[in-house]
C-alpha cells in the first residue's frame, strides 16, 4: 500500500514536470525558427497516434459502450476551446514572456475554474476559496510587475495571452467533467486531440503551409518529443496517480511543476530567476495548498 501510494505521488510530480517541460521545448523550436502556429499543428500531429493507441488499449481492455453523436459534437467542440485554442494562445504568449512567468499564470487555472463556475453555473464559492483566490493572483501581480520592469509591453501583451489561454482551458475543464462520467477520460482527451489536431493543421496549411515540410530536423525531433514525453506520457503518469490515490493528492504532487519549470528555463534557456520570481511563485503555489485542502476537506466531511 506504502509502495503503491508512494509511485502514485512519484508519477504526478513526474507528469507535471513533463507537461511543464512543454514550455521549454516549444522556446527550444522558436530559436530554430519556428513559428507557433507550425509548433502547435506538429506537436498535435505527432501526439495524436498515442492517444488513439490508448483508446485502441481501452476498447481491448474495458469495451465501452458506443458514443452518441451529440457526446462527438460536444467533443469536437471541448477539444477546438480546450486544446486548439487555448494552446494556441498559451504558444503565442510564449514568443514574449518566460516559461516561468508562463506556467505561473496557467496555474491560476483552478481559480478559473471557480469563478467561471459560479459565473456560469452558479455555483457558490466558500471564504477560504477566495481566500485562495486572492492570494494567487496577488503572486500573480508580483511575479508580473517584476518582470514588467524589464520588458514592459512584450510581458504585458505575452502574459494576457496566456492569461486568456488559461480561460479557455477552465471552461474546457467545466464542461468537461459531465461527458467525462459518460464516456471516459480516454476518448475525451483522444477525440478532443483529434480535433485539435484537425484546426491546428488547418491553420497551419492556410498561413503556412510550407513550414510543415521545410522545419529543420531539429523542429521535428522537438515536436515528436512534445507530442509524446510533454504531453502523452505525462496525461498517462497523471491518470494513473489519479486512480490510485484521488485528483485532490494528485493535484497537490503537481505543485512541481511550476517549480520545475523556473529552474528548467534557467538551465535550457538561460532565464533568469530573481527573488521577487521566486516568491511570487510560492504566494501561487500556497494559494493552491489552500484550495486543495479546501476541496480534500469537503472529500473527508461528505
Amino acid at each position: 500500500m506504502t509502495q503503491g501510494f508512494t509511485a502514485a505521488i512519484l508519477f504526478s510530480g513526474l507528469g507535471a514536470i513533463l507537461f511543464s517541460a512543454k514550455a521549454i521545448v516549444v522556446k527550444l523550436c522558436y530559436q530554430h525558427g519556428a513559428d507557433a502556429g507550425t509548433v502547435l499543428a506538429l506537436r498535435m500531429f505527432f501526439s495524436l497516434p498515442f492517444f488513439w493507441l490508448a483508446v485502441l488499449w481501452d476498447r481491448f481492455q474495458n469495451a465501452p459502450s458506443p458514443m452518441s453523436r451529440k457526446d462527438q459534437i460536444q467533443l469536437m467542440v471541448l477539444g477546438f476551446l480546450g486544446y486548439y485554442v487555448s494552446s494556441y494562445l498559451d504558444f503565442l504568449g510564449l514568443a514574449y514572456i518566460s516559461v516561468g512567468l508562463e506556467r505561473i499564470i496557467l496555474y491560476l487555472t483552478p481559480a478559473l475554474v471557480l469563478l467561471i463556475s459560479a459565473w456560469l453555473l452558479k455555483k457558490t464559492i466558500s471564504r477560504r476559496q477566495w481566500v485562495a483566490m486572492a492570494v494567487a493572483y496577488a503572486g500573480v501581480i508580483l511575479v508580473f510587475l517584476q518582470d514588467i520592469r524589464f520588458d514592459g509591453h512584450q510581458v504585458a501583451v505575452g502574459g494576457f495571452l496566456v492569461f486568456l489561454s488559461a480561460i479557455s482551458y477552465a471552461i474546457y475543464l467545466i464542461y468537461s467533467g459531465e461527458i467525462v462520467s459518460r464516456v471516459g477520460s480516454i476518448r475525451v482527451v483522444a477525440y478532443a486531440s483529434a480535433s485539435a489536431t484537425f484546426f491546428s493543421i488547418l491553420q497551419a496549411l492556410i498561413m503556412n503551409p510550407l513550414a510543415l515540410v521545410r522545419q529543420p530536423p531539429e523542429v521535428y525531433w522537438l515536436s515528436v518529443f512534445n507530442g509524446s514525453f510533454c504531453t502523452f506520457v505525462p496525461m498517462l503518469l497523471i491518470m494513473v496517480a489519479v486512480n490510485r490515490v484521488g485528483s485532490g493528492l494528485a493535484a497537490q504532487a503537481g505543485v512541481i511543476g511550476p517549480v520545475a519549470t523556473v529552474f528548467l528555463g534557467w538551465y535550457f534557456l538561460a532565464e533568469r530567476i530573481t527573488l521577487i520570481q521566486v516568491i511570487g511563485m510560492t504566494v501561487v503555489l500556497i494559494s493552491m495548498g489552500i484550495l486543495l485542502t479546501t476541496r480534500s476537506a469537503k472529500v473527508v466531511s461528505s
